[in-house]
């Protein structure tokens, strides 16, 4: 669900997320998940992982809900 947010406050958290987006953690997470996913899909055929999200706690694929909620403690502390 999209936050609403007055312009200024859009155009704040744009930047922030962006300089979030590109530090080195980040960078090698979104590397590996898109070398994972070629890797898999080459191997179980295209839309095989629809719906699904690489974990990088659990090493493995699992659904978008069961990853963005980090077993239902969300991800402030993660």
């Amino acid at each position: 669900m999209k936050q609403k947010l007055s312009k200024k406050a859009a155009a704040a958290k744009r930047v922030r997320d962006k300089k979030y987006a590109m530090t080195a953690r980040r960078r090698s997470m979104k590397a590996e998940n898109q070398r994972l996913r070629r890797a898999y899909e080459k191997k179980h055929g295209k839309g095989s992982l629809k719906g699904k999200d690489y974990d990088h706690k659990r090493k493995k694929f699992v659904s978008v809900k069961s990853n963005r909620g980090n077993g239902g403690k969300g991800t402030k502390k993660e």
